[in-house]
């Protein structure tokens, strides 16, 4: 957990470890496993999150030389290839994992050295480039064969919970206000200008929809998801670390088109980015909360299932005291939620002078912005104005949805 008032270095170190501890669930084979057939085999991850500090902190911004220029090549830049479009290397083709190990000491110790010279904004980026990551390698182990993993000491599920009643909450008129404004601190470049947008009145889930509505869906002809598989006669979940009867108060997690089409079949749709707002932060009385449940970061813990607090959900029951002020659950945690807002820049945007394909490469008609946070975001990503985005067909996240009726 973010350590309140820490400096940047704490939280940088802080950050460290909590990827660490992820890749220590992994076996040393493992890391040449690709578990998303898409995206790159394991031990480009490894490398990549310590090759971002030094290129972006040490060798870009200091201009301070190279010690393994090959590997600040290779390790420099994920991917996020279409569905079904796989790359066709070899774990023969990447380096050893001592070699990579190595490489990654020596950019901490580098970068350490160089915290004191670089704009704080760039150790901001570090920071939260690094939390992402812990979140892309969590649902990348969730894909893993777990013949490859070691599973945490502690480590429970919450299978069973009070049965989400299918009904909608009424959202009266009023503002939507996106986005960031320069003087509030670091933000990624596509949450930037601020600006407001009328929403009128709405009806939204109280809860994101279940396994058990899913389950309706799939009988009447809907598509399952990726981590369901049917054994004799019921559907079971690959959750992190076990396979298990399908928990039915778990939120279900599924592609955008999956979401879009159920949102189709109930006569409903997909909130978009400002209803969503609307709905977490806003208030009858129109001053906006900081989050659903009021002002305090510090209650993130307690108040939704985020920042590792588990590996898998909880029902959607769960966390009553983080409602929104219109009474809308779990809108922060236990899962991101789909929009139905194509991830596009806000007017005014501007990339990141050190990182300007961050946002920019994806602004098109196939990512969709997706809000909130799941089980494995940290807590300093869970301010309002930060977007999340996937492709409409990525069906690996840790992703659900709910709907609203006009």
């Amino acid at each position: 957990m973010i350590i309140e008032g820490a400096s940047l270095q704490q939280e940088l170190e802080e950050a460290r470890l909590r990827t660490d501890r992820i890749f220590a669930l992994l076996s040393p084979e493992a890391m040449y496993e690709r578990p998303i057939s898409e995206r790159h085999r394991l031990i480009f991850y490894v490398g990549h999150i310590e090759a971002f500090d030094w290129n972006q902190l040490c060798r870009w911004t200091l201009d301070l030389p190279a010690f393994h220029a090959t590997f600040d090549q290779l390790f420099e830049a994920g991917i996020d290839p279409t569905v079904g479009h796989v790359p066709r290397d070899s774990p023969s083709d990447w380096p050893k994992l001592d070699e990579v190990q190595l490489y990654s000491a020596r950019v901490r110790l580098e970068v350490d050295r160089a915290l004191d010279h670089v704009p704080e904004e760039m150790i901001h980026m570090a920071i939260e480039h690094r939390l992402m990551h812990a979140e892309t390698t969590a649902y990348l182990l969730h894909h893993l064969d777990s013949a490859y993993t070691r599973k945490p000491a502690l480590e429970s599920l919450c299978l069973l919970g009070e049965v989400a009643i299918d009904e909608m909450v009424d959202i009266p008129d009023g503002t939507a206000t996106l986005g960031r404004q320069g003087d509030e601190g670091f933000g990624w470049d596509n949450e930037f200008s601020q600006h407001d947008e009328s929403v009128p009145a709405f009806a939204i889930s109280r809860y994101n929809i279940t396994n058990e509505q899913y389950v309706r869906f799939v009988e009447a002809g809907g598509e399952p998801p990726v981590l369901w598989t049917w054994e004799g006669e019921s559907w079971r979940l690959r959750t992190m670390f076990h396979d298990v009867p399908l928990p039915l108060q778990w939120p279900v997690y599924v592609t955008h088109r999956q979401a879009e089409a159920y949102a189709e079949w109930k006569g409903l749709a997909l909130p978009t980015e400002a209803q969503f707002y609307r709905a977490a932060y806003g208030t009858p009385c129109g001053v906006d909360r900081k989050f659903p449940w009021g002002d305090e970061s510090s209650c993130a813990a307690a108040y939704g299932n985020v920042d590792f607090q588990a590996w898998d959900p909880v029902p959607v029951t769960a966390n009553p005291q983080g409602t929104s002020a219109f009474g809308v659950a779990q809108l922060v945690g236990n899962g991101w939620e789909w929009t139905s807002t194509r991830f596009h820049p806000f007017e005014g945007f501007n990339p990141l002078p050190s990182y300007p394909g961050y946002s920019a490469c994806f602004f098109d008609e196939d990512h969709f912005v997706v809000k909130g946070g799941g089980p494995q975001t940290a807590r300093r990503l869970l301010r309002r104005s930060f977007r999340n985005w996937f492709r409409q067909d990525y069906p690996y996240a840790h992703t659900g949805f709910r709907c609203v009726k006009v």
